[in-house]
């Protein structure tokens, strides 16, 4: 700015800057710079008024000498962020996604996503992508996200759907990607097979027929096409606990049911979010899926926390937990949370002083019991 604006040399420029922080020589050769930013100012033809704005808008800075440009290039990507969230929220969302960028965890982005009218299918080889990709309000997640699968796969599997179409069947799934046993029961676990039209079992089952044995891998057109083997087979069913254990295993969190479908209890809290401004003063119970914590200290050196929950119907709530109140109270992690306490507002939003709190059960996952 004293550069451009007052036609300052770049060494003196430097020099008023680090006035400004405390660091110059001496007070005389500082008025000195302000004096000069002035009078180049005014020589350039800028209106007195103007300059006389510019030099407070400039020394408003003095003391840390923070970077005005830096600030305009946070503002200008804040207003950039707020217009595409605002106007484009799924292509947003999507991007975050994609970038991996932002302070929360993967599950709520996928979750904010389908807040803003996104229906969210878990991988598929025959609709996705090795990131996320977005078909109007139809979203598919990536190969990027599954846990274990190799990145050569993550890259083929796309790559050969568009050269030579879709995939009709495993059997030609496995054929065209050369696929080893291992990833491709990951694939079946995680649903990305399930065009097919069998359930997980099922082709567990065959693929096992056709890897088992390690056979030659062959990802050319074979001059005859041999029948695969089909056997009689008992039904096999698969259950919704099962698919969503298996997603918080591969993707880290489930997608086909939501971490309070997974509770034991039914209770879901006699007060939801957008209902505790009627509460204040209150004493309620509410349960809440575990976002994020902060941890702060009091003056006297104790700790205290402030929480983020999302209730069942997907709306954020906050909690305060007071050092004397909660001491044997602790956050054990991820997961879904009884919480009592009482309503306070603060500026007109509602939040939770909490009494009491516990982390709840979840079922066992039915492949192992």
């Amino acid at each position: 700015v004293c550069m451009h604006f007052a036609g300052m040399d770049g060494a003196d420029a430097d020099i008023l800057r680090r006035g400004m922080s405390g660091k110059y020589r001496s007070r005389v050769e500082f008025d000195r710079l302000v004096d000069r930013f002035f009078k180049g100012a005014l020589r350039l033809g800028r209106p007195e008024e103007t300059v006389k704005e510019v030099w407070r808008q400039v020394s408003s800075f003095a003391g840390y000498s923070f970077s005005k440009a830096h600030s305009a290039s946070f503002a200008v990507e804040s207003y950039q962020s707020l217009f595409l969230k605002t106007y484009y929220p799924i292509e947003f969302m999507v991007a975050v996604l994609n970038n991996y960028g932002g302070f929360y965890t993967r599950w709520l982005y996928v979750h904010e996503l389908q807040k803003a009218g996104a229906t969210v299918h878990l991988p598929c080889v025959n609709h996705s992508d090795d990131v996320v990709n977005v078909k109007g309000t139809d979203c598919w997640l990536g190969f990027v996200g599954i846990q274990g699968l190799e990145n050569k796969l993550i890259c083929l599997i796309p790559e050969e759907r568009k050269l030579n179409g879709a995939y009709h069947n495993l059997e030609d799934f496995v054929k065209r990607t050369v696929i080893n046993l291992e990833q491709a029961i990951i694939l079946i676990r995680v649903g990305a097979l399930r065009f097919t039209g069998k359930n997980k079992k099922e082709l567990l089952w065959d693929v096992h027929t056709l890897l088992g044995n390690k056979v030659k891998p062959l990802n050319e057109t074979e001059l005859f096409q041999v029948e695969a083997k089909h056997y009689e087979l008992p039904e096999l069913t698969t259950t919704a606990l099962e698919d969503a254990y298996h997603e918080l295993e591969l993707l880290g969190y489930p997608l086909s049911l939501s971490m309070f479908d997974l509770l034991k209890t039914g209770f879901r809290g006699n007060v939801m979010a957008r209902q505790m401004n009627d509460y204040v003063g209150a004493v309620v119970r509410m349960v809440g899926l575990y976002v994020c914590e902060k941890t702060v200290h009091t003056k006297n050196n104790k700790k205290m926390w402030f929480g983020t929950f999302l209730d069942v119907k997907g709306d954020f709530f906050d909690t305060v937990h007071f050092p004397d109140a909660t001491s044997g109270y602790p956050f054990r992690g991820a997961g879904c949370y009884l919480i009592e306490g009482k309503v306070v507002e603060d500026f007109g939003y509602a939040g939770l002083e909490v009494r009491r709190f516990a982390k709840l059960e979840i079922k066992g996952n039915p492949v192992m019991e």
